[in-house]
This record gives C-alpha cells, structure tokens and sequence, in this order.
C-alpha cells in the first residue's frame, strides 16, 4: 500500500515522501480500514514542523488524524461493527464518552496517522458516519467538527436557539461552528483580514462580519455593536483571548481551543465585568463525534470543503492549506 510519512526530525510539511509499505492486519480488538478520504487540520503543520507537543518527531512516522472509509476486515473479538461499514476516525481513540480520557492521538507522531491507503485502529477509534455525507464531507470531522461541536453544545453553556455566537477567522473549526451555530437557531459574528472572506461567510449564514485589520479592537467592537455574544469559539489563542473576552456578554463563554496564536498573555479582566468564563477544549470524545454526526444528519449540513487534491498530491494539499487562498476545509481524496 501507499502511504505518506514524514522523517524523523522533520521541520515542515516540505519533508513529505510517498512510501510503499506491506498492508496491516488488525490484531484482537482492532479494525482495519480501507482510507477514501482526509483533511488537514493546523496541527498537522505543527507536527511536520517538530513544534507540536514532544518536539521533533523521533522517527518516521504517518500524518494526520482525520480520514474517513470502509472497513475492510476485523481483528479477533470486535463486535457492532462489520466489513464495509462507512467509517471516520476518532482523534483520542481510547476517548469514548465521559470526562477527557485523552491519551494517545492519532497523527501525533506517536500514534497511528491516517495518510495512507490501508490504516489499523482500535476499535473504539472509529465512529460510523453520518448517513448524509460522502467520504469527502465526513473526512473534514474528526478533529476540526468534533470541536466546534464540543464547544458549542457541550460543558456547562451549552447553546440554545437565540444565544449569538463569535467564531474566529474561516478555517475549518470556525466554519464548522457557524453552521452548527446557526442550525441551532444562533445567530453568529465572524472576523477575517479578508472581506472578501467575511462576504462568502455571510452567504453561509453569518449575521455580520468584522475585519479584524481593519478594527483591531474587534472585541470591544463586538460588544459595543452586537451588544455582544454568549458564545467565542476562540481558535487563537493566547494573542487573542483578552479580545474573545472582551466580546462577551453576561455570563458568556470563550470556549479556548488556541492554537493559531499562542504567544501573549492575556489579562482576563473583562470576565469579571460579564461573570463570563474560559473553558478549555482539545477535540472531544467518539460520544461526541456521533452527537455531531446525528446533528448533521438532522439538519442536512454539509462540511465546508474549499479543495480537494488527489493522494498523490498530499504535498499540494498541505500548500494550500496553508496559503491565504485556504477556507474551510482542505481535503485529500483516494486517486
């Protein structure tokens, strides 16, 4: 089989190669799964760049955490599922449902990585797809869907229909949230640097959009216009938390996912003037991702999929991805 790997020590996406491997089998309580489609979430740069949590990868290993496809056969003991089952990958395979059980992920370096034709997982580490969704579109939800659906409708705040949501910038987390806001009855806030951006999320539902280069206190801008919002899907970080703070209205909730900007050091002075909260998010549980996929189901959304590259275009894939032409979500389909 084909499969990409990137080398040990690896300081960038640029250092993908194309190998050929015998195919796994799956041992007891393990699924093999024939690969149909993937995309590419901004972790994935940050472990082909060796900045990702453990540093430089300390051998060759498979990228990515989000695929989706068949299953092709089971390993001894596997039960409720069968070959040819449609099938996504979950990101914690050993999170099932309840508090975080995070452990290994996938695609870390450390973990199985899902950029190749045939991959072995643990049972638990898949998650039937929604029924309404092609290989392609369900691809685009193992990392990026699962935590926009976590942020949104899980912990303490959960949405409810006329509550207002921020989501920030157009990548895949962000669009994903925005069409699980809005089919909860939300109305939804998005920034860009690009207006030609903030039109196409407007088309896609979004009440308003904010240049955030243009008003660089987006945040007091939100709540000064808005009246504010009782929801930020906060995909910077910390260069852009104490904005997200300020947007809040009472009792509202910056659900930090913070990878995008994470230098600073935000002062969270604005949560004691909204009795607003911040509450940490990485992914979320394979409960989670069939909480999500029944919802898709339900409200017919469709994942946003800016491109699509062939396998044998992996490289170009993760180019564009992170170029400025980059909105929703890059996927990376079997040729």
């Amino acid at each position: 089989m084909r499969a990409w790997m990137l080398p040990a020590g690896s300081d960038g996406f640029d250092k993908l190669y194309l190998d050929d491997q015998p195919t796994p089998e799956p041992g007891p309580g393990e699924v093999l799964v024939r690969m149909r489609a993937w995309s590419i979430n901004y972790r994935d740069f940050a472990v082909a760049a060796g900045q990702y949590f453990g540093g430089a990868l300390k051998a060759p290993a498979t990228p990515l955490s989000d695929g989706a496809g068949e299953i092709a056969a089971l390993g001894a003991g596997v039960t409720g599922l069968k070959e040819g089952d449609r099938v996504q990958s979950s990101f914690f395979p050993y999170w099932v449902e309840g508090p975080p059980r995070m452990g290994p992920a996938l695609g870390d370096g450390m973990s199985p990585g899902m950029l190749a034709e045939y991959v072995v997982l643990p049972a638990s580490g898949v998650v039937p797809l929604a029924q309404t969704l092609n290989f392609a579109q369900a691809a685009c939800l193992p990392c990026a869907g699962v935590t926009a659906w976590n942020a949104l409708y899980e912990g303490p705040r959960a949405l409810v229909p006329g509550m207002r949501v921020l989501v920030l910038g157009t990548g895949g987390v962000s669009m994903l949230a925005l069409q699980l806001a809005r089919a909860g009855g939300c109305e939804v806030i998005a920034t860009s640097s690009s207006d030609e951006k903030l039109e196409r999320v407007k088309a896609m539902g979004a009440a308003h959009g904010v240049n955030y280069k243009a008003t660089p206190e987006w945040g007091a801008h939100v709540a000064r216009e808005f009246g504010g919002v009782d929801k930020v899907v906060e995909v910077g970080g910390a260069g852009t938390a104490e904005q997200s703070m300020s947007a809040l209205r009472t009792q509202g909730e910056v659900a930090f996912i913070g990878v995008l900007s994470p230098e600073g050091g935000p002062n969270p002075r604005a949560l004691m003037m909204t009795g607003g909260s911040l509450r940490g998010i990485f992914v979320g549980s394979a409960a989670m991702a069939k909480s999500l996929n029944a919802a898709i189901d339900a409200n017919g959304i469709e994942p946003a999929v800016g491109a699509r590259f062939g396998f044998a275009e992996a490289k170009e894939a993760y180019a564009h991805a992170w170029g400025p032409d980059s909105f929703g979500k890059t996927v990376i389909e079997l040729d």
